[in-house]
């Protein structure tokens, strides 16, 4: 850590120290004190970390912090999620992932798919399991709709869905990309389970899933342009964008914009024929 991290990481500590009561943590109160909120010799105490330790932590000192104690000092300083990702900043470690959204999305996530519109789009997670999509995107790969919900993931749609194969004009590379970032991903969230679920189930269902997978493949999403050759209308060309939710960081709009008129006027004769 810089000089400047260390005393910011110690003005951060004693801020929420200060910011909090004992009765906050659980802690009796010990009549009147001194000093606002918890005394360091309590924050020690509930973080399990030795009181000198934290000491020259809040002093700026140069001493070593490991995710394991910043973690703790989190919890015993009862940091919401904005505050947890800065103090792993300062301590110089990278935050935690941030984790999906619990329960239903937010409806503004499907109002803004629907106003996407006549733009094939949709949203994954950062396990690529589908959440919500709007009807060109329905229309123009399968319906995610139709699909149970523990296979509406785009791993498993592109090595098990004879349909999603044939759509795509470059299989193989689609297909190399794709599990390139569910593998980058699952190592960036190794603590998350669904991730091991998927490709176990992959592996049964798709002998060319696992030989891939035994490879390690690692990428990160390039833009590129989707090809597509659809069974209705003929082949598609669209630009295939990434747009992260700020709201929601795990989230993402996979946005697909005509790249010329004949795209255009073939999007259009599929939405046509939806209504």
């Amino acid at each position: 850590m810089t000089d400047h991290r260390k005393r910011e990481l110690g003005a951060f500590l004693r801020a929420r120290r200060e910011r909090l009561k004992p009765q906050d943590v659980g802690l009796a109160s010990a009549g009147r004190r001194r000093t606002p909120g918890l005394r360091r010799e309590e924050v020690a105490q509930l973080s399990g970390v030795g009181l000198t330790w934290y000491t020259w932590l809040e002093q700026g000192r140069d001493i070593p912090s490991s995710r394991q104690v910043i973690e703790a000092l989190a919890t015993a300083l009862r940091l919401e999620d904005d505050d947890r990702d800065h103090i792993f900043e300062l301590a110089g470690l990278r935050a935690a992932e941030p984790r999906s959204p619990d329960g239903e999305l937010p409806a503004l996530v499907q109002r803004v798919l629907d106003n996407l519109m006549p733009n094939p789009a949709y949203v994954f997670d950062q396990r690529l399991d589908i959440l919500a999509w709007n009807a060109a995107q329905a229309m123009l790969w399968v319906d995610p709709a139709t699909v149970e919900p523990p296979e509406r993931n785009l791993l498993w749609l592109i090595f098990t869905d004879p349909l999603v194969r044939s759509l795509l004009v470059d299989w193989e590379s689609a297909a190399g990309s794709v599990l390139g970032q569910f593998r980058a991903a699952a190592g960036r969230n190794s603590g998350d389970h669904r991730y091991a679920e998927i490709a176990g189930r992959l592996r049964e269902a798709s002998p060319e899933f696992g030989k891939r997978w035994d490879s390690y493949p690692v990428a990160e999403f390039d833009v590129e342009v989707n090809r597509l050759d659809h069974p209705k209308v003929g082949r598609i060309d669209l630009d295939l964008l990434h747009l992260r939710l700020v709201e929601h960081p795990t989230l993402t709009v996979v946005l697909q914009t005509p790249v010329g008129p004949v795209d255009s006027a073939r999007i259009a004769t599929l939405l046509d024929r939806f209504d």
